[in-house]
């Protein structure tokens, strides 16, 4: 979840999980890059440790619970979640509210939460478990092994952490402005994983709004 795994981040199929794909170029721990097979297992070591199916888990501990629509539907390797912006703010607020749905405690670890949203090692600080964190001297894009100085998101507030998907398709979570923001559509410009030069331009708009 630290995307630490040392997986060849140059292979031609970044999906592919089969044994002749899982190939690692770096010793792990000592290397970061955003590698779509590492989330992509952890959904097996879900199904391992409950007994159950992923989207059994899913749709028992978390759908239901806080109202979402959407199913999990096989893309290839890919295992892609398809919903709507309304149940993507919902997931977004239960993460601004650490867990907490009403009277449902959905999250009851609070050190992990911590944990979750801060940095998770030292090589891209600007990375937790499976969220983007903003406000680091430093970070890491999905598409390059190089290292940036300065903030992910320098528009944005220094809390914020985000959920970036594939093609712009994004959501934020600011705690110090109790906001949730969250983005559908088309692409912008650059076909890329996680992080864009979007993010800070759509910030420049946020805030004129959320100030």
């Amino acid at each position: 979840m630290a995307m630490t795994t040392g997986l060849d981040y140059t292979a031609t199929d970044l999906n592919c999980y089969d044994s002749d794909c899982l190939y690692h170029l770096n010793t792990p721990d000592s290397f970061w890059y955003y590698h779509n097979v590492a989330y992509t297992l952890t959904q097996s070591i879900v199904e391992g440790a409950t007994e159950t199916s992923f989207g059994t888990y899913f749709y028992e501990r978390l759908k239901y619970r806080v109202g979402m629509q959407g199913t999990w539907i096989n893309l290839g390797y890919n295992r892609v979640y398809f919903s709507n912006a309304r149940s993507m703010a919902r997931f977004g607020l239960l993460n601004l509210i650490k867990g907490i749905w009403g009277d449902n405690l959905i999250l009851n670890d609070l050190n992990y939460f911590s944990e979750m949203t801060n940095a998770s090692q030292d090589i891209n600080k600007a990375y937790g478990y499976l969220w983007w964190l903003n406000g680091k001297e430093s970070f890491r894009g999905s598409g390059s092994a190089f290292e940036f100085s300065g903030k992910l998101i320098p528009n944005a507030p220094d809390d914020l952490f985000a959920g970036l998907g594939k093609n712009d398709q994004k959501f934020y979570v600011v705690p110090s402005k109790n906001l949730v923001v969250v983005r559908l559509g088309n692409n912008a410009g650059e076909t890329v994983l996680g992080p864009s030069r979007f993010d800070n331009e759509l910030w420049e708009h946020i805030n004129l709004v959320a100030n």
